[in-house]
């Protein structure tokens, strides 16, 4: 049997990275093969792409060059680790994805959200995800938490203004309305357990009959 290629997705603050780790080690215990990732990132080339990507201090990166580094990470990053671990029937936990282009770059930079898929369609080779996790909490909240988390990294996307993340907020919501049979929309303005369960929830059905270790 085929992997499970699960990814998270939301705007800054929403809480999606801790839950997927939650997720992660509740499916590990159940004793299913499982990794879990991110992008950009999750290899060492993409990791140092991210390093680029990220630096507070390349504020004068074009929205172009923005997009196409993201797509470099996700190519090398899926070929690299995530279609491999896909072919041995592991479940892959993925911290954003192709979606994240579409809305931080495709809508919130203004390059057009079909026009970012295009050059992601080259990178992912129509690999998309089987089940996306989109945590839904309002861009003011999502940045309220990270003010308040000294743990959390900083990096250039915190920079911008509220209004960048709203569009970013938009977007998603563009995408739900785009693939309603892939993203699962998660109440993430609830406490953190609250939210766990509505993920699991929501991935539960992806689970039937798949082989455990």
């Amino acid at each position: 049997m085929d992997g499970l290629f699960v990814t998270f997705e939301g705007g800054d603050g929403a809480g999606k990275s801790s839950i997927l780790k939650m997720v992660g080690e509740q499916l590990k215990a159940e004793g299913y093969s499982v990794i879990e990732t991110r992008e950009p990132g999750g290899i060492q080339i993409a990791e140092s792409i991210r390093q680029v990507i990220l630096d507070k201090t390349h504020t004068s990166m074009d929205g172009r060059t923005e997009a196409l580094l993201y797509a470099a990470a996700r190519r090398q990053h899926l070929v690299e680790k995530v279609i491999p671990a896909l072919s041995e029937g592991t479940i892959v936990l993925c911290d954003r994805f192709v979606d994240s282009s579409l809305a931080y770059q495709g809508h919130a930079r203004g390059l057009g959200m079909d026009d970012v898929f295009k050059i992601n369609q080259f990178a992912i080779e129509n690999r998309m995800p089987d089940v996306t996790l989109f945590f839904d909490i309002p861009p003011e909240k999502g940045l309220e938490r990270i003010a308040k988390n000294d743990e959390r990294e900083k990096n250039r996307l915190d920079l911008e203004a509220l209004d960048f993340h709203k569009k970013v907020y938009e977007a998603y919501l563009l995408l739900r309305q785009r693939y309603p049979d892939r993203i699962h929309s998660i109440d993430a303005d609830q406490n953190i357990e609250s939210v766990y369960q509505a993920a699991r929830q929501s991935l539960q059905p992806y689970l039937i009959n798949r082989h455990k270790v």
